[in-house]
C-alpha cells in the first residue's frame, strides 16, 4: 500500500465481556490488531502503531485484560485464554469491522494464536513475535514447570501463587521491571555463564539475578510509562495470565494438537530464550502453521523484539501484509 498521512493516535475504550478494553487506534483501512505480553501495555506497539498507518492499516493496540486501562476481574479465572479471545472478538466487534489481522508478542503471541484457532471466521491471518506457537498437547503444563529446575524454581512456577510475585515486585515496581526488561534483551541479558533469570533459588528472588544496566531501547521515559501503569494498577491481573494455564489445558481439550490454518508469520529473536527453548515447535511449523508465509530469526535480537528491532520487525511486518495470501484472506472477509 502507499504511504500515507498519518494521523495522531487516539485512546479509546470499548465494551467488553468483563467490562471495558482500552486501545490507542491510528490509520484506516484493513484492521491490524496487536495484543502485548508480559509485563507490558499498548505502549510496547508505539514504534509499530505509525507504521502502518502509514501504510494503510488501521492499526490498533489494545490494553490486555487485567493492564493498563482496561478492566481487572478480580477472579483469577477470568484471565483464562477464552475470555481473553473474546476479548479480541469483542474488540472487532466494537470497532464496527467483521475480520482483523493479529499481531501478538510474548503473552499476546499465545492468546493472538489461540484467538485465531478459535474465531477463524473474525481472525483471518496471525504473526506471532518472539513465543512461537505450540499447539495445546502433552501434560499438565502445572505439573511440567512444577518439575523444572531441580534446586531451583522457574519463574512461571513462581507466579502461579496469587500474592507471592506481588510480594517481590511490589517495594520497588520501577526497578522490578528495569532489571526484567534488562534481563531478556540482547545487549544487558546475563552473559552464558552466568545464573539464568528465568530460575531462582527457591528462598530467593528473581530480581536477585537481573543484570542493573537498562538496555537501549528502553528510555527513562519508556520505563516511567510502564511503572506508571503498573504502580497505578499492580501486576496481579497481568500475572493472573500464568495462573491459568492448567484451565487453559483444560478448556481447550477439544484443540488438542489443532493447527492454525490462516496465513501466518514467525518473528523471533536468536538471543531469546523463548526461541531456542521452543526450537522444536519452530521445527514443527509444518504441521502446525501450515499457512505459514515467512518465518524469522532476528539475529543478536532479545525478547522484546519490536521494541529492540523496531524498524526490521515493521519491514518483515508490512511485506507479509502485502503477501497475496494475506491480503487474498482480507479481500475475501472484507468484500474488497
Amino acid at each position: 500500500m502507499p504511504q500515507q498521512s498519518v494521523p495522531a493516535p487516539v485512546h479509546r475504550t470499548v465494551p467488553g465481556p468483563a467490562g471495558r478494553i482500552h486501545l490507542v487506534e491510528q490509520g484506516s483501512g484493513p484492521l491490524v490488531l496487536l495484543v502485548h505480553g508480559f509485563p507490558e501495555s499498548w505502549y510496547s506497539w508505539r514504534r509499530q502503531l505509525p507504521a502502518l498507518a502509514a501504510a494503510g492499516y488501521r492499526a490498533v493496540a489494545l490494553d490486555v485484560r487485567g493492564y493498563g486501562r482496561s478492566s481487572r476481574p478480580a477472579g483469577v479465572s477470568a484471565y483464562r485464554m477464552t475470555e481473553l479471545a473474546e476479548d479480541n472478538v469483542s474488540v472487532v466487534e466494537a470497532l464496527g469491522e467483521r475480520s482483523a489481522v493479529l499481531v501478538g508478542h510474548d503473552w499476546g503471541a499465545t492468546i493472538a494464536a489461540n484467538s485465531a484457532l478459535l474465531r477463524p471466521d473474525v481472525f483471518r491471518a496471525v504473526a506471532l513475535l518472539s513465543v512461537p506457537y505450540a499447539p495445546r498437547g502433552g501434560p499438565r503444563p502445572g505439573e511440567v514447570f512444577a518439575g523444572m529446575g531441580g534446586e531451583e524454581e522457574f519463574y512461571v512456577a513462581r507466579f502461579q501463587e496469587p500474592g507471592r510475585a506481588e510480594a517481590e515486585i511490589e517495594p520497588d515496581v520501577r526497578g522490578w521491571l528495569a532489571g526484567f526488561y534488562a534481563a531478556f534483551s540482547a545487549d544487558t541479558m546475563p552473559g552464558p555463564d552466568a545464573p539464568d533469570p528465568h530460575f531462582a533459588a527457591r528462598a530467593g528472588t528473581l530480581r536477585e539475578r537481573f543484570p542493573a544496566g537498562r538496555p537501549d531501547w528502553l528510555s527513562e521515559d519508556d520505563l516511567d510509562v510502564y511503572a506508571g501503569e503498573f504502580e497505578r494498577t499492580g501486576l496481579t491481573g497481568a500475572l493472573n495470565r500464568y495462573r491459568n494455564m492448567d484451565r487453559d489445558w483444560e478448556d481447550l481439550a477439544a484443540f488438542d494438537g489443532a493447527p492454525v490454518t490462516q496465513p501466518s508469520l514467525f518473528v523471533g529473536g536468536t538471543r531469546d530464550a523463548s526461541t531456542t527453548w521452543l526450537s522444536d515447535a519452530i521445527a514443527a511449523y509444518p504441521a502446525t502453521l501450515p499457512g505459514l508465509v515467512g518465518s524469522h530469526l532476528l539475529e543478536g535480537c532479545g525478547h522484546w523484539i519490536q521494541q529492540e528491532r523496531p524498524e526490521e520487525v515493521n519491514r518483515i511486518l508490512l511485506n507479509w501484509l502485502a503477501s497475496a495470501p494475506v491480503r487474498t484472506s482480507q479481500s475475501a472477509r472484507t468484500g474488497g
